[in-house]
């Protein structure tokens, strides 16, 4: 657990009042843009380095002072930090000579631990005569090796090419979910975030956005940021015309006119403005005519179309010159999409999260 951590480095602050807490057992992601604190973060809880301020605890013990080496967490870097004059053996024996453990039971580890990875036979193999996912797995093993209490992850992914970097990744779930060994991981890949993590906490400028399941933050971010960053979003904006409480909606004008119903939130007022989104792949595309008076129903014209294998992506500009992303399934829509039609769209209310400007 953090508990108000700060970091800084001479005037620049990398780490600014971060406290979150990690249950027992749980895969947990800090996900956020290069340079917003993420590793800082990781070397703060794993001891490399120090806090200026605040406490850091492994269950209800500080740890502050205490040293990398007897905090019982282990981490796999980004650059996997194998020592390139040691077979994969002595690298793995490492950390277990540190602790004088016997001959026979680091044998017994390291074998047990390459097994795990299904890097058996590797072991008079030196890091150069491995690929990149080879060396990969290695460093887990060596991390694993020592049997910490917490396992800290540092982008150890992003060396990889996209097929054997989404395989690693559904191997790292799979292991941390055998071992049910508490991890922390670190990435800027928000699909890969997703993917891997029971919860999330967005970072942005050293400080935490918001923490929820992967779910969570991308139904119903809380935060503008967290709306933006994780995946493709549509911002538009406007102004409260109107607030319906019987129907805990509201009414937002654009600047071109169009009227658009989102849901309502009390700390919302009439005349504010505001901007809502709603993501690619919830905006409807009708490819027959339909009711004239189905809310939030507009007027647009197809101005880019791009084929992604499984879906299109289209950009639509609608009556009121916004720009609307759409993402549809090429099963349903392959043969209806053209550049330059004339076609209508719809902005499902339960689909629209309306944000403060």
């Amino acid at each position: 657990m953090c508990d108000n951590v700060t970091k800084k480095f001479g005037d620049t602050t990398a780490v600014e009042d971060v406290s979150l807490k990690v249950e027992k057992g749980e895969f947990f992601t800090l996900l956020g843009p290069s340079g917003c604190g993420k590793t800082t973060t990781l070397r703060l809880i794993t001891g490399f380095l120090k806090p200026d301020r605040g406490s850091i605890y492994f269950g209800d013990k500080l740890v502050n002072d205490i040293p990398a080496y007897k905090r019982g967490a282990a981490m796999v870097f980004q650059s996997y930090a194998l020592f390139p004059h040691m077979t994969v053996f002595e690298n793995m024996e490492f950390g277990l000579r540190i602790k004088h453990l016997p001959k026979n039971e680091i044998e017994k580890r390291v074998k047990e631990k390459l097994d795990l990875v299904c890097m058996s036979g590797y072991e008079k193999r030196m890091p150069k005569q491995m690929s990149s996912g080879e060396q990969q797995r290695i460093a887990l093993a060596r991390a694993l090796v020592i049997e910490p209490n917490v396992l800290l992850l540092d982008e150890p992914l992003s060396n990889l090419d996209a097929k054997l970097r989404q395989s690693m990744r559904d191997e790292i779930r799979d292991l941390q979910k055998k071992l049910k060994i508490t991890t922390i991981y670190v990435t800027h890949d928000q699909e890969e975030a997703l993917v891997i993590s029971d919860r999330v906490a967005v970072m942005r400028s050293g400080k935490i956005v918001e923490v929820g399941s992967p779910l969570e933050i991308y139904l119903y971010p809380k935060d503008i940021f967290t709306a933006d960053f994780i995946g493709l979003m549509n911002f538009i904006e406007g102004t409260v015309s109107t607030i319906d409480e019987a129907t805990s909606t509201a009414i937002v004008t654009t600047a071109g006119g169009l009227d658009i119903r989102v849901p309502y939130s009390t700390n919302v007022q009439d005349g504010e403005k505001v901007r809502f989104s709603i993501r690619p792949e919830d905006v409807r595309i009708f490819s027959e005519p339909i009711r004239e008076r189905e809310v939030n129903l507009f007027d647009g014209t197809t101005e880019k179309i791009t084929f992604l294998g499984p879906i299109t992506h289209c950009n639509i500009r609608l009556t009121d010159d916004t720009m609307v992303k759409v993402n549809v399934y090429n099963s349903d829509m392959i043969n209806f999409l053209k550049t330059n039609k004339k076609i209508k769209i719809k902005f499902p209310i339960e689909k629209i999260r309306l944000f403060h400007k």
